[in-house]
């Protein structure tokens, strides 16, 4: 039984009644999403993306070998001269710099194409 702390004008205050209800509701806002679905044909894809992190654009590499990211990550994040992040298989790059990313990644000799808007 959960406990719950009222005010005089019935606005909820507290619950012990598990937490967030988003999270156990299945309601996703504000979580990122893990991207698309990608085919495994050895092509690194860019995307551009800007949901869910308010307001700010992002570069997004995915496809690359698990080993590989951090190193692929901080060369990148060097070219660009900006920050990233590895999460998951994927490695974000603050700011738009697909162009730019896609050139590096073929000049080190991975299959790689922009991919979506």
């Amino acid at each position: 039984m959960a406990t719950i702390a009222r005010m005089s004008n019935a606005r909820l205050v507290y619950s012990t009644d598990g937490g967030d209800h988003r999270r156990d509701t299945g309601d996703k806002r504000g979580v990122r999403a893990k991207g698309p679905a990608l085919p495994n044909d050895g092509v690194v894809r860019v995307f551009r993306e800007k949901g869910g992190r308010g307001g700010k654009t992002v570069t997004v590499v995915r496809g690359l070998d698990g080993g590989d990211l951090a190193a692929v990550a901080s060369d990148l994040k060097r070219h660009c001269g900006t920050g990233g992040a590895v999460k998951g298989a994927a490695i974000e790059i603050q700011g738009d710099h697909r162009e730019k990313i896609v050139a590096r990644l073929q000049a080190s000799g991975y299959r790689a194409k922009l991919a979506g808007g």
